[in-house]
């Protein structure tokens, strides 16, 4: 008589039914990853612990070289400026220079990281709301790209030209509204007041400055790259306005950054795969509104991209591990991570894909994940399909490149290491652990306050 092998056990769940998902249904299913880039997880999280972020050389490559071979092949003229407000680890800003882009830095603090990274000034973007007088000095006499935000700004650089006897090339940032998003009207010189008009009237005056590039920011995770399309077209009007009555001559056209990543922004229906364009969707749009732009003109600006989020966000990963779950009172299952919003801060507005990193068995069920901080804030996904995942468990969280190791925080928790796996399979270690050395090392403690309990322990 044969006996039929048994089925594994699982555990019974009883998953109240709940209205109001969504229109398109349940999530679809999430399989597990268990490598980056040919690396096991579990042999990270071994040796650098966890959490655990996860750069991936190859994919940052592949990104920026997609990007550059998409704009180039459809307008000659194309420069790439990394954000590094993005992410400026070393490793990510090394990695881009080495594809050929530019460093686009917003303050003193990133012209100085970018310099000492080896970027001559020569190829930094100076942007940003604040650039204080010394910071100008030396992008002024090192030939940084510097972009007027204010007239204060530009009162300032004047002075600056003038004390160094020399003319000092500049741009400006123009604010204007696309009708396709809401216009970012708190940074630069807005062309419907003529506030930008008569900036470049004053740079003409002025008889210390040159005008020679234009620069604009129309948003963040811009969905319709018709939005493009409008804003270059604008530019383009005002390009002629300044040639035309200033005598000036811009050599470029800064269209700032703002592509979406393949990231599940919270409040949109369609998944990433279907709501956000591809490079080549930007890249066909803006560089027909380019190459209509230049029509007729003897010489072709420049155009620059300042796109961050689009490149780096899908090449880096989080590694946490569950340690801890309970049921909450209305019967939904929550676990407890070892990461939190201290240092994935965009989980407040992405629904961050998120995959166990073995083949669980056991029906799905709806999740809450929480971080390990004090704080009712600190939640990863309010909700999320699951297989029944136990203590040492762990998730990946992908795409989490942007906007994460420049705004993670030193709260409650240590910040975690970051490592990139090399295209020829070695690992690095680029950021190491934080330690409570290295959180006391700014401190100062005075010596009256050096000793505890001066009066004995209390009751």
């Amino acid at each position: 008589m044969t006996v039929a092998a048994r089925k594994p056990w699982s555990k019974p769940v009883l998953t109240p039914h709940r209205t109001g998902t969504n229109k398109f249904g349940m999530a679809r299913h999430r399989f597990y990853r268990s490598e980056v880039d040919g690396v096991a997880i579990e042999e990270l999280v071994e040796r650098y612990g966890s959490p655990l972020f996860v750069l991936s050389e190859h994919r940052l490559r592949e990104n920026v070289r997609r990007l550059l071979r998409a704009f180039r092949t459809r307008y000659p003229r194309v420069r790439y400026g990394w954000s590094y407000k993005t992410n400026y680890l070393n490793a990510v800003c090394a990695t881009m220079h080495q594809e050929g882009a530019w460093a686009e830095v917003v303050s003193d603090f990133e012209y100085d990281k970018a310099r000492a990274l080896g970027v001559p000034g020569s190829r930094i973007i100076f942007n940003g709301p604040y650039k204080p007088r010394a910071a100008l000095e030396k992008a002024a006499s090192e030939g940084a790209l510097i972009h007027l935000d204010n007239l204060d700004e530009l009162f300032l650089l004047e002075d600056v030209a003038r004390q160094m006897g020399k003319t000092v090339p500049c741009a400006i940032r123009l604010n204007f509204d696309t009708g396709y998003s809401e216009a970012w009207s708190r940074f630069g010189f807005n062309v419907e007041s003529g506030a930008a008009h008569d900036a470049a009237r004053r740079i003409a005056a002025a008889g210390v400055l040159k005008l020679t590039g234009l620069h604009s920011h129309i948003g963040t995770f811009v969905l319709d790259p018709r939005a493009y399309a409008a804003q270059i077209k604008i530019m383009a009007q005002f390009m002629d306005f300044a040639e035309r009555e200033t005598g000036a001559h811009i050599d470029y056209i800064d269209i700032g950054g703002g592509f979406a990543s393949r990231n599940a922004l919270q409040g949109v229906y369609l998944p990433p795969d279907q709501a956000v364009p591809s490079i080549d969707q930007y890249a066909e749009v803006i560089c027909q509104a380019m190459m209509e732009a230049v029509r007729g003109r003897k010489d072709w600006p420049w155009l620059i991209l300042e796109t961050g989020r689009a490149v780096v966000d899908d090449a880096e990963s989080l590694v946490s591990s569950v340690v801890g779950s309970k049921r909450l009172p209305d019967g939904r299952k929550s676990l407890i991570l070892d990461a939190g919003v201290n240092v994935l801060f965009t989980a407040y507005w992405y629904n961050h894909e998120c995959q166990p990193t073995r083949a669980i068995d056991g029906i799905p069920e709806e999740t809450v994940l929480y971080g390990p901080l004090c704080m009712n804030i600190d939640v990863m996904r309010a909700s999320v399909w699951l297989p029944p995942l136990g203590l040492g468990d762990r998730l990946v969280f992908n795409p989490v490149g942007a906007y994460n190791n420049t705004q993670w925080q030193e709260f409650i928790q240590y910040r975690p290491a970051v490592v990139m796996v090399h295209e020829n399979g070695e690992v690095a270690e680029v950021r190491r652990r934080d330690t409570l050395e290295t959180m006391l090392a700014p401190e100062r403690l005075p010596a009256a306050l050096g000793t505890p309990f001066p009066n004995g322990l209390p009751e």
